[in-house]
């Protein structure tokens, strides 16, 4: 069986870091043939890896360390003000969880959301077998949350994974019409309250970078913990 001390590993030549100008980047993946349990799934979230399609991934780059783990407290939690209206303000949303699978009305928001909102993303242009490998190659645990009107108008869908002590929050993709609603905040606010009713203590948000402007908005969710030097502490 797989474990820890045999799973082997990969890291690729330096590249252009996808987030801070004039860096580059190297990144640790499992070796794509391994059997990734569920067990040993959480065990390497714990350690800092991601999850995108069935690629496991941690970056590990010479000189630079500004990409830190980050994972909410679910219980301990305490919303501002402004994520307090943002909940209210969704109330009327229905959230749903769904099987995996493709939805020809998920990959049409998705596309949409690419190309309105990241068109200087890695995921631009938006294609099928982009969507499919990344977000639909998934796990037993993942589960896609829709979130829709009352009229049953698709607005948000969010990728989660299910960890032995957390969620994992894989990606999130809205409608980019209802920026007042701010579904991505609300997203994350609805996987921490499924975090307390699952009795789990912690959501996983990925990477937080420091001058990173598109990461920015994972340290407003406290109490959390960042990993450091193999460490989670408090922040």
């Amino acid at each position: 069986m797989t474990s820890l001390q045999t799973l082997v590993f990969y890291a690729t030549p330096e590249h252009d870091c996808s987030y801070l100008d004039d860096r580059l980047a190297t990144t640790l993946f499992v070796d794509p043939k391994a059997r990734i349990t569920s067990d040993l799934y959480s065990r390497l979230t714990h350690l800092g890896f991601r999850r995108s399609g069935s690629h496991y991934y941690r970056p590990r780059c010479n000189h630079c360390n500004a990409c830190v783990s980050v994972r909410v407290l679910a219980a301990q939690f305490k919303p501002t003000r402004s994520q307090k209206r943002t909940w209210q303000r969704n109330q009327d949303l229905i959230a749903t969880a769904v099987p995996v699978a493709f939805y020809p009305e998920h990959y049409a928001l998705y596309e949409r959301y690419i190309n309105e909102r990241h068109p200087d993303g890695d995921m631009y242009p938006p294609s099928r077998d982009q969507f499919q490998n990344f977000l639909l190659d998934a796990r037993p645990e993942t589960r896609l949350i829709e979130f829709r009107l009352p009229d049953d108008t698709l607005v948000g869908v969010s990728v989660t994974d299910r960890l032995s002590d957390g969620l994992s929050a894989i990606y999130t993709f809205f409608h980019p019409d209802h920026d007042s609603r701010s579904l991505g905040v609300f997203a994350v606010l609805h996987q921490i309250e499924q975090c307390k009713a699952l009795n789990l203590p912690y959501l996983y948000l990925g990477y937080w970078i420091r001058g990173c402007r598109k990461m920015s908005y994972k340290t407003n969710y406290r109490p959390m913990e960042i990993l450091l030097r193999d460490r989670w502490l408090v922040i």
